[in-house]
């Protein structure tokens, strides 16, 4: 959705807020923002323009009688469009990950590292993945019947063979030769399956084919993602977590998943999922930023720093940009 423009006033209003909240994890109000900020403006004029920007959805009230504080929709804005440089903590980030790249020879140590210094730095859970190639694309795949089981081999474009024995679903092993000439076209055409091609007579063959595969590629990429975490006691510690139905999902997926806390960022190799923009449910109450890194021979890894939605992103991103500039600097 492209970004609506603030009124002048309105962006000094909702600059201040989450400013305000970020360092006191408290409502504001008017006359405490023009007070605490020197805005040139009355507390009437303030309140008004906070009114206006509840009524856009940028800023919400806890509480009837209470200040207002920033919404998910305020702070994707603020990251968006009013946030501003990064202050003098982020010049000293640099000076100490620049250290540590000439400090630390083996990759695993100067990861574990990193993950501190950025947590020690920003107060934040520090992620940091080992990069990889993701999901291999198929280059050759193959069908054998085996009395009631299906024997399927897959190649992956890294010369890589695994197999899979899935049991043949009933009525479906006159499909078995179709279905293994299919996906040899298929790969033949574009290196990739098109399940939505799959002919209406293959389908009880090819459900069961497509689900064994998607499983076997989700378990290898969690199994071969090594991630390495720090500040986790920091997350445990915020106020916003203090209901364990809030912390708990985070936690599991991090034991289950931990890739599954970063994405593949666009555009410039950077991003900001702020609450529900994140596809993981269990971080739904949080914010994630993160950069990508590349390795010549292993592929990408992420950066991560994942808090509260009331957190600084300015420092934030320029952590995980300069971590990830130093980490593409030591391995290319």
């Amino acid at each position: 959705m492209p970004v609506q423009p603030l009124p002048r006033r309105q962006q000094e209003v909702l600059k201040a807020t989450v400013h305000h909240y970020v360092d006191t994890i408290e409502p504001v109000g008017s006359r405490t923002l023009v007070q605490r900020f020197d805005l040139q403006a009355s507390a009437a004029t303030v309140r008004s323009a906070m009114g206006a920007l509840e009524q856009r959805g940028l800023l919400t009230q806890p509480h009837t009688s209470a200040g207002r504080v920033p919404s998910p929709s305020g702070y994707r804005h603020y990251v968006d469009c009013l946030l501003p440089k990064p202050g003098t903590i982020a010049q000293h980030l640099d000076q100490e990950l620049t250290q540590l790249s000439l400090r630390w020879a083996a990759l695993d140590d100067l990861l574990q590292n990193m993950a501190r210094r950025l947590t020690d730095f920003t107060g934040l859970m520090s992620l940091i993945t080992h990069p990889s190639q993701g999901h291999p694309a198929l280059e050759a795949i193959r069908l054998v019947r085996s009395e009631e089981r299906l024997l399927v081999m897959l190649v992956k474009n890294s010369s890589q063979a695994s197999h899979l024995n899935l049991r043949l679903p009933h009525g479906s092993e006159h499909q078995i030769e179709a279905m293994d000439q299919w996906a040899r076209r298929q790969l033949d055409g574009n290196g990739r399956l098109n399940w939505n091609a799959l002919p209406r007579e293959l389908q009880a063959c090819g459900r069961a084919l497509r689900d064994a595969i998607d499983s076997h590629q989700t378990l290898q990429t969690t199994q071969e993602t090594k991630a390495l975490f720090h500040g986790v006691s920091r997350l445990v510690a915020e106020p916003e977590f203090s209901q364990s139905s809030k912390l708990r999902p985070l936690l599991e997926l991090m034991d289950q998943s931990p890739a599954a806390l970063t994405l593949s960022a666009s555009g410039p190799g950077y991003g900001v999922w702020i609450g529900q923009e994140h596809p993981e449910q269990a971080l739904h109450h949080c914010s994630v930023v993160q950069a990508t890194y590349t390795s010549a021979t292993d592929g990408v890894g992420h950066v991560a720093l994942v808090g509260p939605m009331r957190m600084a992103y300015a420092t934030a991103l320029a952590a995980v940009k300069s971590a990830a500039h130093h980490l593409d600097y030591f391995l290319n």
